[in-house]
């Protein structure tokens, strides 16, 4: 290991080149992680740190550093994680360079002490929610093939939206399904599956379109005249889908795109896939991310053991 003679703050533009070329991290999580970081140069330059290197950060300065986020700043567990999470990825930065510095395992993240909610539909409003939508004209069937295939695929909105129209080939038996490749998060390639329902919706959808855009969910500058036809926007999404949650009797902070993902992560779960398997359904790259859905299983199987199992009288 070696020393490095220059301050941590200078090394910060070789780790954000090192977060994009060897790790892949797509560029809103670079800048994610530039401004998180941005946040701990501030705090050295208030307690004259600023020209601290890497092999003098001691965990004492971790400690206050710590201290600074949740009593300084007053931020909630889960915020201050996400500085810390960027403070370790830059010790592992170093140690992947051989320039001495802390361990990355030396910065502990802070507890939450409850454990994080998951929110999800059941089948019965999933239906409710897809059957409120007016699939007599181009909007509605549009959304309809959204909302279809959030549930089919468990898409993030990101990805979603940057599907295009090329890659959905319409397998001539209407008993098939249609898998494909898509780039996610942080650059990783996973397969993705279409339903024959997600299809048969798609194919409706398709049917009514006139124009030759390459993405697969548009929108129109001008919706009255159906002119300049452009990619969906997040926010359109969004908004679509809080409209027909009222429609449908659902409070709108509980439908959004990401609860229909988890709505298809659940769905799987019920029917027997194992946490390992949903980690590659979702492109998670740690199966830690994938352990939120485990908290969920595991509650529910204790109410099904106490409702089943647990109050039975023994003969």
């Amino acid at each position: 290991m070696a020393k490095s003679q220059k301050p941590l703050g200078e090394h910060i533009p070789d780790f954000l080149d090192w977060l994009d070329i060897e790790k892949g991290l797509a560029s809103k999580s670079q800048k994610n992680y530039h401004n998180f970081l941005k946040r701990f140069l501030s705090w050295l330059s208030q307690v004259h740190l600023q020209e601290l290197p890497p092999q003098a950060l001691t965990l004492d300065h971790i400690r206050q550093y710590r201290l600074h986020l949740s009593r300084g700043l007053s931020l909630k567990k889960s915020t201050q994680n996400y500085y810390l999470i960027a403070l370790r990825s830059l010790l592992q930065y170093f140690s992947e360079r051989d320039i001495e510095a802390l361990p990355p395992d030396k910065v502990k993240l802070a507890r939450e002490k409850e454990e994080r909610q998951v929110r999800f539909l059941s089948l019965e409003q999933l239906g409710k929610l897809l059957h409120v939508i007016d699939t007599s004209n181009f909007h509605g069937l549009r959304n309809r093939a959204i909302l279809e295939t959030f549930f089919s695929t468990g898409l993030r909105i990101a990805e979603l939206i940057a599907l295009n129209r090329e890659q959905i080939r319409l397998p001539k038996d209407p008993s098939e399904e249609l898998e494909i490749s898509i780039q996610g998060k942080g650059g990783r390639i996973r397969t993705v599956y279409f339903s024959q329902r997600a299809l048969e919706w798609l194919q409706k959808y398709l049917g009514t379109r006139k124009d030759n855009h390459d993405a697969l969910f548009i929108t129109y500058l001008s919706e009255a005249k159906k002119t300049g036809p452009r990619r969906i926007s997040p926010r359109l999404i969004q908004e679509v889908i809080k409209r027909y949650a009222v429609k449908a009797g659902l409070s709108p902070a509980l439908v959004t795109p990401h609860v229909m993902r988890h709505t298809f992560s659940t769905d799987l779960l019920a029917q027997g896939v194992d946490i390992r398997t949903l980690q590659e359904f979702l492109g998670h790259k740690s199966i830690a991310a994938t352990q939120i859905y485990a908290h969920l299983t595991s509650k529910q199987l204790r109410e099904i053991h106490k409702k089943f199992h647990g109050g039975r009288q023994l003969p």
